[in-house]
């Protein structure tokens, strides 16, 4: 995917739990708070084209609320824009699925920094409350959306019964839009197939092991010493395990310090990536004719994670903001979630319904045994581990 690997690392950052993407450079958190500053100093702008938000609209729960679903595209397409944030083109297949929503409504959507982080996202809402930029919608991991519930607006889509119960926040505030589990990427042409996580410590893979970031500050290397924590008889609970796996990896010089990325893994640098399936998985068909890149999810180290979505209780644009989430759970947009290799939160009821992308759904990584979701309390606990251990067990 396009996105850098400081999206990769920050986004499935430890601040978020998919992570926590910071901004590509610092000078974009100036630009915002310059952007903020010259709000409050001239007043907000009311949203596109001189127009007042709906104040009927900024309270819909549903698309009930608006009279239903035909009512709300209407008042969507009166307000015209979408504003997103931190979401690269080419994660989950954000790039088709924006398009797509363009298409079908003829909303133009305005998407900011695809490089940021969940943190970054709310950083935004707060900074730009009030003009006509701020974030309509949000992408976030769950530590951050846990963190600021009351930024939300309930919403609950049409398709609400699908997502399990365990997936989603009751009032609708954030709930689950797709997910993975954490994996091993390879060069099928340079190292042998991992079966498990103990043997990235063989001697065919001196040199060869790159982490998706700091594991202190980033999602996907948090998850992934939580995989490896699993894979050395670790547990949720424990994961110490995972960091005393990374010790010996690195001892043994088998762990690269590097941040991997798309053209890290083109260039053959990162020859073994951990990483979430899904942005490992991405690399597959676009190193076609290039490297080997195959994907494995270790067997009895299945660490799962779901971002959610949510409507910026602000919304400039907020029946837009509406519209969006109705796409994304639809059955189109849960399928274009899949099309982008992550697992979209209604797959089983699409399955079941038979209205699944089938050739997509055969393209995801293969799992086995079951699956590790971390609880909250979990997540805090394995955070807390980490800050006190990791810096000097590994550096």
């Amino acid at each position: 995917m396009t996105h850098s690997a400081e999206r990769s690392r920050a986004r499935r950052g430890v601040a978020e739990p998919h992570g926590g993407r910071r901004f590509a450079g610092a000078l974009r958190l100036v630009g915002l708070a310059a952007a903020a500053a010259l709000v409050a100093a001239c007043g907000a702008p009311p949203a596109k084209d001189g127009a007042a938000v709906d104040a009927d609209a900024a309270s819909a729960k549903s698309a009930a609320g608006f009279g239903g679903l035909a009512k709300l595209v209407e008042a969507a397409k009166k307000e015209g824009r979408l504003n997103v944030i931190a979401l690269p083109p080419d994660w989950a297949n954000y790039g088709e699925i924006i398009k797509a929503f363009e298409a079908e409504y003829g909303i133009e959507v305005e998407s900011a920094q695809p490089d940021a982080s969940s943190q970054d996202e709310i950083n935004a809402a707060k900074q730009l409350k009030g003009n006509d930029r701020a974030p309509d919608v949000f992408d976030l991991g769950l530590n951050v959306a846990l963190a600021n519930k009351d930024l939300f607006a309930p919403y609950q889509v049409e398709t609400w019964a699908d997502i399990p119960a365990e997936l989603k926040e009751p009032d609708g505030r954030y709930y689950g839009d797709y997910g993975g589990f954490m994996s091993i990427g390879y060069d099928a042409a340079k190292v042998p197939a991992p079966k498990s996580v103990k043997d990235l410590l063989k001697p065919e893979y001196q040199g060869k092991v790159a982490l998706n970031g700091d594991p202190t500050q980033a999602g996907a290397a948090f998850s992934g010493v939580v995989m490896a924590a699993l894979g050395n008889g670790g547990s949720a609970d424990d994961i110490a395990p995972g960091v005393e796996f990374f010790k010996q990896l690195k001892a043994a010089g088998n762990f690269l310090p590097v941040d991997p990325s798309p053209a890290t893994i083109e260039s053959g640098q990162t020859p073994v990536v951990i990483d979430w399936d899904y942005t490992n998985a991405a690399q597959t068909a676009k190193l076609a004719g290039k490297a080997d890149w195959k994907v494995v999810v270790p067997q009895g180290a299945q660490v799962g994670a779901y971002y959610n979505q949510a409507v910026n209780k602000d919304a400039p644009h907020p029946a837009a903001a509406r519209l969006w989430q109705e796409f994304l759970f639809s059955d189109k947009g849960q399928n274009l979630y899949l099309q982008g290799l992550s697992r979209p939160v209604r797959l089983d009821a699409l399955t079941r319904s038979g209205k699944v992308d089938a050739a997509a759904a055969a393209k995801l990584p293969e799992t086995g045994g079951e699956p590790v979701f971390l609880t909250q309390e979990q997540a805090d606990k394995a955070k807390k581990a980490l800050s006190e251990t990791w810096a000097r067990a590994v550096g």
